[in-house]
């Protein structure tokens, strides 16, 4: 990360994850640029707490930051008991949920929804048991079987209304060979969810050009069910004019009020090493498109511990947005205001 004056210039050669350097560096090298690190990377509460003031709700409670984004599984004395892992996903990262939760505490993140993750498959056991243990901490999102027989459209059911997932998890790498999410199993399932009132969070990791038709027809055609972009659609930095039109389809989609954007999985997004500041320019111009409050951050834990670290993340997240020019306010729907109204009665203490 460049510095903006000679005496910051350590700041280049520490990891992310050296907190305790980095605080005793800011304390001995009072310049601006090092207090204004030091506040863009201050606790969320402070955040929380300064946007409030100046919209009048300075007696309000501190709002909550929750991660839009993560996955859990199984330990290896999880998976060798109780729950397995799919053939060919074993995983290589430790991502049971004690992890998850120090990894939490030690951010001051204080919820998240948590994402089915490919490990598992379709068998949500080891998920929907994280959620019952802890019910005022996460709350799921299942992740949809197309199968051509049409049995992944009762699952979502079950999933949904005894189960409490709030919402699904279209994957379209997982529909058979040659359909599209289109096809009758994925409209009945899209239309299941809406009907549901679970949102459909679409992952299009091979990016948003090779399924902006789709997702067009289907936010036409059911306009009651609720669409998240996982991860920004994917779409990097654009540097050349097919990925910015690329770019530019899925800022187009904001034309659909139910469509929302997950600011996730930065390390996923840039072309950058950490803090991946060059991710600003996309945060700026879908803040333009879909307003804050259709925004929400997410980590994409475990897979970003590797990366920067779980607290990095999200002390990332502060310092691309100070690099935007982002408002506290619109930084407090970032951080958790925007999943939270998404998910009504979500993350409340008992």
């Amino acid at each position: 990360m460049a510095s903006s004056s000679a005496a910051a210039a350590p700041y280049r050669f520490l990891s992310p994850l050296a907190t305790t350097s980095r605080t005793l560096l800011s304390s001995i090298l009072p310049t601006p640029a090092t207090t204004r690190r030091r506040l863009l990377l201050s606790s969320t509460p402070a955040i929380c707490a300064a946007a409030m003031a100046a919209s009048g709700k300075a007696g309000s409670a501190p709002c909550k930051v929750v991660d839009s984004h993560l996955h859990v599984w199984a330990s290896p004395l999880q998976a060798a008991e109780n729950y397995p892992f799919f053939p060919g996903q074993e995983p290589t990262l430790r991502g049971d949920v004690d992890f998850l939760l120090e990894c939490m505490d030690e951010a001051g993140v204080d919820g998240a929804l948590i994402v089915q993750p490919i490990n598992h498959m379709f068998d949500h056991s080891l998920v929907t048991s994280v959620l019952k243990k802890y019910p005022s901490k996460f709350i799921g999102c299942c992740l949809a079987n197309p199968a051509d027989d049409g049995s992944g459209i009762k699952q979502l059911e079950h999933l949904i209304v005894q189960e409490k997932y709030r919402a699904v998890r279209f994957n379209p790498n997982l529909w058979p060979s040659g359909q599209k999410m289109t096809n009758e199993v994925g409209r009945s399932l899209f239309a299941k969810a809406g009907e549901l009132g679970a949102p459909v969070g679409i992952m299009v990791m091979k990016g948003i050009s090779s399924y902006i038709q789709e997702i067009e027809e289907l936010c036409t055609d059911y306009p009651a069910t609720t669409v998240i972009f996982d991860h920004m659609a994917f779409c990097k930095p654009p540097t050349n004019d097919d990925e910015e039109k690329a770019f530019s389809s899925f800022l187009n989609l904001s034309r659909f009020p139910q469509v929302y954007v997950k600011y996730s999985a930065l390390f996923r997004i840039t072309r950058e090493a950490y803090p991946y500041e060059d991710t600003s320019q996309l945060l700026s111009r879908v803040i333009s498109s879909y307003g804050a409050n259709r925004i929400m951050w997410g980590s994409d834990f475990p897979y970003v511990v590797p990366e920067c670290g779980y607290k990095g993340a999200k002390e990332a997240i502060s310092h691309v947005a100070g690099k935007a020019a982002v408002s506290s306010s619109d930084l407090e729907w970032i951080l958790g205001k925007t999943v939270s109204q998404l998910f009504q009665g979500a993350w409340v203490t008992p």
